[in-house]
């Protein structure tokens, strides 16, 4: 039930952290400071230098769950599995990737823009769709694909601010990917903005989750 499990692990922690660092030790104090501040599923991308590493790094640690970012080929994907990377996430659906994915239990997040691609992506396998660009397709997307597709699990990422947040939330999106706006004022120095970046966004999540209840 592993993959199972990962997903289960991501919608619990729901906030997800697209983290793009400018080195090695640069982005392990952006993670910790991240995980300090409360979001506990990190995607490490690999526009990043040193991903792969990264990833290995963060993956033994059993408090969150390490994801591998801006995949854009199978064998981008198998070395971020082997590094110990508990999803892959894509700007696009890759059919190779998700054929590896699965065989290897591992949720795959493909970033679809149309009705065409979400369901093309679903009979492939993927179980959580990823929204890209959320912030061009806009908080609407989910309802719209929903309707006619309402077993979608969709995640946007891109453009998701603590404005728009709750409105995400609200539309039915499985996680949401949280990017930039997490490092807003990090100079590679202060690693407590990403922290209070990272409280702020937790803060937003936390009183729509006690609104609905």
């Amino acid at each position: 039930m592993k993959k199972f499990d990962i997903l289960n692990k991501i919608r619990k922690n729901y906030l997800i952290a697209v983290v793009r660092g400018k080195g090695f030790d640069d982005t392990v104090k952006m993670i910790d400071s991240i995980v300090e501040g409360g979001i506990r599923n990190i995607e490490i991308t690999y526009t990043t230098p040193g991903a792969s590493e990264l990833i290995e790094h963060f993956a033994g640690r059993g408090d969150i769950c390490v994801g591998a970012g801006t995949v854009m080929s199978r064998e981008t994907a198998d070395e971020a599995i082997r590094r110990g990377a508990q999803y892959v996430v894509s700007p696009h659906f890759d059919a190779g990737v998700s054929e590896l994915c699965n065989l290897n239990q591992i949720p795959y997040l493909p970033g679809c823009a149309t009705a065409t691609e979400v369901v093309t992506a679903m009979k492939s396998g993927v179980d959580v769709l990823k929204v890209f660009p959320g912030g061009v397709l806009g908080t609407s997307f989910i309802k719209d694909i929903k309707g006619p597709i309402p077993h979608a699990n969709l995640m946007p990422s891109g453009g998701v601010d603590k404005d728009n947040m709750a409105e995400w939330m609200e539309n039915g999106a499985f996680a949401v990917g949280i990017g930039s706006a997490l490092a807003k004022g990090y100079d590679g120095s202060n690693p407590e903005v990403v922290k209070a970046n990272t409280e702020s966004f937790v803060a937003v999540y936390e009183a729509q989750v006690k609104g609905e209840e």
